[in-house]
């Protein structure tokens, strides 16, 4: 199968050293890390000390102006480690949110931020989802009132991924309760996590992805200076239908990652173990189940390959990587199923790293815009629904 275009031979070199850094400073403590169920910081700060975090920022902000293949290369690695939960925090903090910084953030603010971002000083978090709107961002409650030169934020959010470790959250806020259509009145507010007001409630207590925090955090007449909106007032909403494709991108590249690594580490296992005098590989029912998988994993490669592509080039994905988001989570929870099965008892033992992947990756068809959601967005392209 012929390499995409983004796969250059210096991408190649980056993936041999970061995979080093990995097995060293990752892999080790994973089972630690997930009983702890928290990153350290020193993991942050020896990420940014090697280059590793937002290598895509400009030089004069402390990145290295790297493409986005190296992005990709970063998340498949840490994938590969069998910690998604880490897999998840980084990329939240280093595709999905600091992106609007650069972006968006004032140019008074923006060089310091994007500096302690790119070192590990800074982590970062986004707060869209609110107990009474998931996907429905247009819904959201949280309001920011203006006071002089000040906002004031009320309001509340819940399964934010590094919400009790962020030192920055963007928070979506509703600036214009009275905008028609609702979602015009919607804008982004950078909160730095010492302002009085702003409460990590509690880290929740998830199926899987133990290792990187969700939280639940509240805004209690919380005063942040109006220099702290991105972009322009109302216009947050945009900024974020916009930068949804980036993370769904990074979501699929997740899923299809998982898929690769939960079959590739099955597979000596289903060949060494023996049942009935035979390795249970060699039954024809679960030899063709991993044919199936081994098929449908070759094929969300040569998908996800091609969307980077044209991700990279400037084009317009979001037909296909709401495509790629809902397919390959359910192909990654498809992998696992059948990979936890072939384990037989021992898959359903946490001390087999099979077990982790299998609660880990059912959150991949939730998070992000659920599968339902993707279907429905596609739907609408597709002039099917209104």
């Amino acid at each position: 199968m012929p390499k995409p275009n983004y796969l250059t031979p210096e991408v190649e070199q980056f993936r041999d050293a970061f995979r080093a850094f990995v097995a060293a400073e990752v892999a080790p403590h994973v089972d630690d890390w997930e009983r702890q169920q928290a990153i350290p910081r020193s993991f942050w700060n020896a990420m940014g000390e090697q280059g590793y975090l937002c290598p895509w920022v400009e030089e004069a902000d402390g990145g290295s102006a790297a493409d986005f293949a190296y992005s990709v290369v970063i998340c498949e690695e840490l994938g590969r480690s069998g910690a998604m939960g880490i897999q998840t925090a980084v990329s939240v903090h280093a595709d999905i949110t600091v992106p609007y910084l650069a972006e968006l953030a004032p140019q008074s603010m923006r060089r310091d931020w994007l500096t302690r971002c790119t070192s590990g000083d800074m982590v970062t978090a986004i707060g869209m989802t609110e107990p009474g709107c998931g996907s429905d961002l247009a819904a959201l409650r949280t309001t920011a009132v203006r006071d002089g030169d000040d906002y004031i934020i009320n309001g509340q959010k819940t399964f934010i991924t590094n919400g009790i470790a962020c030192d920055l959250i963007l928070v979506a806020v509703r600036t214009d309760p009275d905008a028609m259509p609702a979602h015009r009145g919607i804008s982004l507010i950078a909160v730095e996590a010492d302002t009085p007001g702003f409460v990590k409630a509690r880290q929740l207590e998830k199926v899987g992805q133990h290792i990187g925090d969700t939280g639940e955090l509240f805004f209690e007449d919380c005063r942040v200076p109006r220099a702290n909106l991105l972009g322009e007032e109302g216009k947050g909403f945009s900024y974020m239908m916009r930068n949804l494709q980036r993370e769904r991108l990074m979501i699929a590249i997740a899923a299809q990652t998982a898929a690769e690594q939960i079959l590739d580490k099955t597979l000596p296992y289903v060949k060494e173990r023996n049942a009935f005098g035979a390795s249970i590989a060699s039954f024809q029912h679960n030899a063709f189940k991993i044919v199936e998988r081994a098929t449908e994993i070759e094929l969300g490669r040569t998908m996800i390959d091609s969307i980077i592509d044209e991700f990279i080039a400037g084009e317009d994905i979001t037909r296909r990587v709401s495509m790629a988001k809902w397919w390959m989570g359910e192909l990654a929870n498809r992998v696992a199923y059948d990979c936890v099965q072939l384990h037989g008892g021992y898959g359903y033992m946490r001390e087999y790293p099979v077990a982790r992947d299998f609660v880990d990756v059912r959150a991949i068809p939730i998070y992000a815009g659920s599968s339902e959601i993707m279907k429905l967005i596609l739907a609408r392209m597709m002039d099917l629904v209104e």
